[in-house]
């Protein structure tokens, strides 16, 4: 009699099986264990001590191989920025941030300890930093024409890379040219995507590029209802609704009392926060991040490091959160890259995400 069971026909049943679709396993018979057949094992560069992984390759990179892919969680971005306030100054304001510490807060999480890069000042600097995790070498805040960069090595030209769509809306901006100079309550320092030259085809008032991802805020809430929201929104109020201020006269005067500044920009989320979170974007874990740029200055003196004001807003936020851990521009960046999957850029390679403020992430 021949035996009832041989390797050959063991195998045969196994292949089978899996043909049939029978849980028995149905992996490469000569390598179990090992690496998926068709694949080759990839390595990095280990883990430094915040967690974050080490770039392989050429180390002088100014970014990692190490990229996140997407998952099903936040998918659309809202990144509001805000002006020259410490988060003390903010949760101190009283009558004047009751938007911010009662509805915001409670809503969502936010950071203890945001701060910007040691030393980097005035405003345009972080912006820059927000965009490209470095200065750059910037150290001013002087317009496109004086400060503009040729790297492509930045984030809204990752996203163009990978197909990502992403504008940038700027209060008071003009709708019929590349918005390059200031012009009433709008500052071009506070839309980092114009000092690259791939954006704005080297400081051309007519770029098409810029034309179509640099528009006015006042176009924003038609794209946010009509199927024209960006996965990245870049959203900048102008020098009044940031609580920067404008000009020496009324509540927006530079000279003003912080109360007067922080009330206007209380509102101004108090008003448009809202539009966002009925949005189908937003719905489908979409997220609000509200950052400001840097601290407290007194007049004439260069502004504070921080902390300064970091909350998340989101269907896969924590709520009513609070986190002491050390962060800073290089976290937010880091965590953008994290959402859409392309690489670090120079700092935020070695910055801590904002995992922790979500329930799930990214």
């Amino acid at each position: 009699m021949l035996p009832l069971f041989t390797p050959s026909r063991a195998l045969l049943l196994i292949t089978l099986g899996c043909s049939l679709g029978f849980p028995v396993a149905c992996g490469s018979t000569d390598s179990p264990g090992g690496d998926v057949p068709g694949t080759t094992p990839q390595e990095d560069g280990g883990t430094l001590p915040d967690g974050a992984k080490k770039p392989s390759g050429d180390k002088d990179s100014s970014t990692s191989p190490d990229v996140v892919t997407p998952s099903s969680g936040i998918k659309t971005v809202f990144m509001i920025l805000m002006e020259n306030h410490s988060w003390a100054t903010i949760k101190g304001a009283g009558a004047s941030a009751t938007y911010i510490n009662g509805t915001l807060l409670p809503m969502g999480a936010h950071a203890e300890a945001y701060s910007t890069a040691p030393g980097i000042h005035p405003s345009e600097p972080n912006y820059i930093w927000l965009e490209a995790g470095d200065n750059l070498g910037i150290t001013n805040d002087a317009a496109p024409s004086a400060n503009h960069q040729t790297t492509k090595d930045h984030l809204s030209a990752q996203l163009d890379a990978k197909k990502i769509s992403w504008k940038a809306y700027a209060e008071g901006a003009p709708a019929d040219v590349c918005p390059l100079t200031s012009s009433g309550l709008y500052d071009p320092k506070h839309t980092p995507q114009l000092y690259f030259d791939d954006v704005t085809d080297t400081n051309q008032a007519s770029s098409a590029t810029c034309l179509a991802h640099v528009r006015p805020y006042s176009e924003f809430a038609a794209d946010l209802t009509g199927s024209k929201t960006a996965r990245y929104n870049f959203i900048t109020p102008d020098l009044c609704n940031d609580m920067h201020g404008s000009g020496f006269s009324g509540a927006c005067s530079l000279i003003a009392k912080d109360a007067g500044k922080i009330k206007l920009g209380d509102d101004w989320l108090a008003a448009e926060i809202p539009k966002i979170m009925a949005s189908a974007a937003y719905k489908d874990n979409g997220v609000i991040f509200v950052v400001w740029d840097e601290g407290d200055a007194a007049p004439l003196q260069q502004s504070a490091d921080g902390p300064i004001g970091m909350i998340v807003i989101s269907p896969l936020a924590k709520k009513n959160f609070s986190s002491n851990t050390k962060f800073t521009h290089s976290s937010m960046l880091r965590t953008v890259e994290e959402i859409f999957g392309v690489p670090y850029l120079r700092a935020a390679q070695t910055a801590p995400s904002l995992a922790e403020m979500f329930t799930a992430f990214p």
